[in-house]
């Protein structure tokens, strides 16, 4: 366990963490008046860590401009971290825990432009195999893994992908359009499917959030629908969330917290 951590205490190391985390959010380079503006920062202090930052290659200077922007040092940490600490090695061991908790088989997928790409499969024992294992891609609109990262999105960022979302349905939804079934799946906090990848097999799932709040990933698990002989099976999408919703979310929190996010997993997104 890593020891405790107090601004407080270490408020240099707090400054340019701030600085860093800026310089990296803003769409271009930023002047120094800027950052100590936007940051309650004192303009004598912002100069002296903006060029301790330039000295080691974690900030550039750009003289013409007078303004600053993010450097060679930081874009090797950021690929460091991409190799070091991807998804499915943040992901693996909170999903394979779910699964050992349900015996259900658990998903982590992730968007990729209008389809979902499954990077962790965790197969329950016993459990038929399914459509969905790691590197296959279907259309988000179409799975619950999809559906959780599409609710998280505001109007113009699903119009950016689907230029028509209304337009968009799925059969074995209802004949919903797209913006209803979200709208539905964000009252609820969660997303489902019924038949609809997999026949015999329904799914939900629940988005993971990244430092910012966005969605990243979701995490889903699969549960055989109910034969007419299995009085004791599951039996819709009610009686899986009922029964299995609480670990789905927690398995998303934990992913959500190794990756940042400061809350909880479901937010719903902030229509407009």
């Amino acid at each position: 366990m890593p020891a405790s951590y107090s601004r407080v205490q270490v408020p240099a190391a707090a400054q340019v963490l701030s600085i860093l985390r800026y310089l990296g959010t803003q769409a271009g380079p930023v002047g120094a008046t800027a950052v100590a503006r936007d940051l309650m920062l004192p303009r004598s202090t912002t100069y002296h860590l903006l060029a301790a930052l330039v000295a080691d290659g974690f900030a550039v200077h750009l003289p013409e401009e007078r303004k600053y922007a993010l450097g060679a040092t930081a874009h090797e940490l950021g690929t460091g971290y991409a190799r070091q600490a991807p998804l499915q090695r943040i992901g693996r061991f909170p999903l394979r825990k779910l699964v050992a908790r349900t015996r259900l088989t658990g998903h982590l997928a992730v968007l990729q432009g209008t389809d979902v790409i499954y990077v962790i499969e965790e197969r329950a024992p016993n459990q038929l195999p399914l459509v969905t294992d790691a590197g296959i891609r279907l259309p988000a609109h179409r799975t619950a893994s999809g559906r959780a990262m599409l609710a998280q999105m505001t109007d113009a960022q699903l119009r950016a992908l689907y230029p028509e979302p209304e337009t968009v349905r799925s059969v074995r939804a209802g004949g919903q359009a797209l913006t209803a079934l979200l709208h539905q799946i964000r009252d609820r906090g969660y997303a489902w499917e019924e038949n609809e990848v997999t026949e015999g097999f329904s799914s939900i799932a629940v988005p993971v959030l990244d430092r910012t709040g966005h969605a990243v990933a979701s995490v889903t698990l699969t549960a055989p629908n109910a034969s007419p002989v299995d009085s004791g099976g599951l039996r819709g999408i009610d009686d899986l969330a009922a029964q299995w919703l609480p670990d789905v979310s927690k398995c998303a929190a934990e992913i959500s917290r190794r990756l940042g996010a400061q809350s909880g997993t479901w937010q719903g997104a902030q229509q407009g």
